[in-house]
């Protein structure tokens, strides 16, 4: 089809809705998640070359996820295909997947709460289990909730600057943001170098790396999250009417600060010996 044509086309559309053209990126996509899986699992296995296909399907995934992206973006940006409506459907997509990561995060919840309020004799009708030495929640713990309330404290002044058209104030607190997730992560990496159990220690180690990990990344991708929309900040892409992907940046580091609130206040603090 000719540009001419082409613009003939998106000029006489009688609809708000973005059509979306032809792309080979799902497609690609799901192969990468299928080398990836079958990869990391022949791994774990101990299959020859598993690992080679697990690093395959993972660079695979992640250039196909970036390109895709750019894609969204240039539809976004320059091309003015994210209406008003698009918008709302984007806003709900991204609702519906923080409801279904929140309903992972309670499946791990549901397992610690099992174990922890019915203590089996295996473990010696005790929780922690005996033998166990909890991680004290008043120190490493706590720092590192203080850190996560306050990005998220941060990038909140970021979305409200940014709405009120201060750009460079919005620049500044986003950076504090990053900032301060990247010392949560080494925080959680040094707490995991200096713990005195490990994921194989009862259903007690498993449980607290099992969620703390889940948790850990969701910051780390988060992390991604933010950086993508400081460079499309500094780069001129939102404005104060048009940001979705910096809302949706935000949505997310919200979830993931009160996911740890709850990890921190049970997991943690109501799970530590006070005897």
């Amino acid at each position: 089809m000719s540009e001419l044509k082409l613009k003939t086309l998106f000029r006489n559309q009688k609809h708000p809705f973005h059509i979306v053209d032809p792309s080979p990126w799902p497609f690609i996509a799901a192969l990468g998640a299928f080398f990836t899986v079958l990869g990391l699992t022949a791994y774990l296995h101990f299959y020859n070359k598993g690992f080679v296909l697990f690093l395959f399907g993972l660079f695979l995934l992640i250039c196909t996820m970036a390109i895709w992206w750019r894609d969204v973006i240039r539809e976004a940006t320059f091309e003015g295909h994210h209406t008003s409506y698009v918008q709302k459907g984007l806003k709900l997509g991204m609702i519906l997947f923080i409801l279904s990561e929140l309903m992972l995060f309670f499946a791990f919840f549901w397992a610690f709460f099992h174990a922890s309020l019915n203590p089996t004799i295996e473990i010696g009708c005790v929780w922690p289990p005996k033998g166990i030495v909890a991680i004290n929640p008043w120190h490493v713990p706590l720092l590192n909730t203080f850190v996560l309330v306050t990005s998220g404290a941060f990038i909140t002044w970021s979305h409200h600057a940014l709405l009120a058209g201060f750009r460079k104030d919005s620049i500044e607190a986003l950076i504090y943001t990053i900032l301060l997730a990247i010392f949560f992560t080494l925080l959680q990496y040094y707490e995991y170098c200096v713990a005195p159990f490990n994921i194989s220690d009862s259903v007690y180690g498993s449980v607290f790396y099992m969620t703390t990990g889940l948790h850990g990344s969701h910051v780390i991708i988060g992390t991604l999250f933010l950086i993508v929309c400081l460079y499309r900040l500094i780069a001129h892409h939102f404005t104060t009417t048009q940001h979705i992907g910096f809302e949706c940046a935000s949505w997310y580091w919200h979830f993931v600060d009160i996911v740890w609130i709850f990890v921190y206040f049970f997991i943690y603090w109501w799970g530590y010996p006070t005897i």
